[in-house]
């Protein structure tokens, strides 16, 4: 515990993470309590202090830092300061409904799991726990291509459809081969991963790394990720740098999944992906961890769904950590809402306990910010429930609702 106190200071302390000055004491804070039980965690942040611990800390920066100087990563935090919340009073808020349908597949609540890859480094139950935990809550999730599971376990242990997130390797046969896979798993959309196409500088992840004693070779033996068993995957990109728009018709040809193009940023893509036949936008930055935009996903928001203009469904991403969080997107125009880090969090502190922990975290925080905007369902929530005042307004203790 004391070394796993002191990394953690020196991480707080690090010149990459600017303006992180409070870090170090929300770490002090929270770790301090040294919680067992899932159902102890308050909120998403004290569910991130344990994980930090339990973590290992080059899978750690894996999961928790952008690229460059993390300014995009802040970014998608500090944008939510620049919405506020327009409640109504005196209405009838006893019955509420947070589902939502989104391209066929219902679920209980708006929240959905992201992909993320590589989940067996946070904890052994690995993707297996995310799925169990999003078939009992009821939400939707995601699988990455990346993952540390086979997609048709995680589909067994869902109990139900799930999407798949697609990196198109730079060979289209591999990709067609990934594709009928995922289909032919029980997966209903695939989501094309369009914000990768020359790589990315994790410089606070390399950080991070340095600071892991333990032998690689452990849990990285050279051996490529379950989806591409079969493939011969020497030489092979992960992403494809010549891909255009019309990538959307190719796909189309060879698989009847929804294709969602996941990655889009501005009003000009948005428009684009809708004239080349995209079912669904999917607003994100890949957590900050793509291009250093220096941008916020949910500042990005308005102007893609103007440009959508209610044709197909849009999603975003990218620092929900608040139940507010989650209705601000939501009052703008989002059809659901991605969180990636907060389940994860929860995965590597608890496994599919403290998954099931943060799903329920939030939902009960939307649902207070629902009856106390009187909006009981999330057909009711509109444009007119909140504003944008134009800045990001300071914010206090930041530290802890950044990473």
């Amino acid at each position: 515990m004391t070394q796993r106190r002191e990394f953690l200071k020196f991480l707080a302390a690090s010149p990459l993470l600017t303006n992180y000055s409070a870090f170090a004491q929300e770490v002090e804070e929270t770790l301090g309590q040294r919680l067992t039980d899932p159902s102890e965690v308050i909120n998403v942040f004290e569910m991130e202090a344990i994980a930090r611990e339990r973590i290992p800390p080059a899978h750690l920066g894996y999961l928790s830092t952008g690229v460059d100087s993390d300014l995009t990563l802040r970014a998608n935090r500090a944008g939510f300061s620049r919405f506020q919340i327009k409640p109504r009073r005196l209405v009838d808020v006893s019955k509420t409904d947070t589902s939502v349908n989104v391209l066929g597949s219902v679920a209980s609540s708006p929240i959905f799991l992201c992909p993320v890859g590589s989940q067996g480094g946070f904890h052994a139950d690995a993707e297996l726990g995310t799925a169990r935990a999003a078939g009992a809550k009821g939400h939707h999730m995601v699988l990455s291509t990346t993952s540390s599971t086979a997609v048709e376990q995680v589909v067994e242990a869902r109990g139900a459809p799930i999407w798949h997130q697609l990196y198109s390797t730079n060979r289209w046969a591999y990709t067609v081969s990934l594709l009928q896979r995922a289909e032919a798993a029980g997966c209903t959309s695939v989501c094309l991963t369009i914000d990768l196409p020359g790589g990315r500088n994790t410089e606070t992840s390399a950080v991070l790394a340095r600071q892991d004693t333990r032998n690689c070779d452990s849990c990285h033996t050279g051996q490529e990720k379950p989806m591409f068993d079969g493939l011969n995957m020497r030489g092979v990109e992960h992403t494809d740098a010549t891909m255009t728009w019309s990538v959307i018709a190719r796909m189309k040809e060879v698989t009847s999944m929804n294709i969602v193009i996941k990655g889009v940023e501005v009003a000009a893509d948005a428009a684009l992906a809708v004239q080349f036949g995209a079912d669904a936008i999917w607003v994100s930055n890949h957590g900050g961890r793509a291009t250093e935009t220096g941008r916020g996903t949910i500042e990005c928001l308005p102007e893609i769904v103007s440009a959508v203009n209610g044709r197909i469904p849009v999603i975003v991403d990218g620092g929900f950590r608040r139940g507010t969080d989650i209705y601000k997107a939501l009052a703008m125009g989002a059809s659901a809402v991605g969180i990636g880090r907060p389940y994860c969090f929860g995965l590597g502190a608890f496994g599919q306990a403290g998954v099931e922990r943060v799903l329920d975290l939030l939902n009960r925080e939307l649902l207070i910010t629902m009856r106390g905007s009187g909006t009981p369902t999330i057909a009711s929530i509109g444009p007119d429930y909140v504003q944008d005042v134009g800045y990001r307004a300071p914010r206090g203790r930041l530290g802890r609702e950044l990473l």
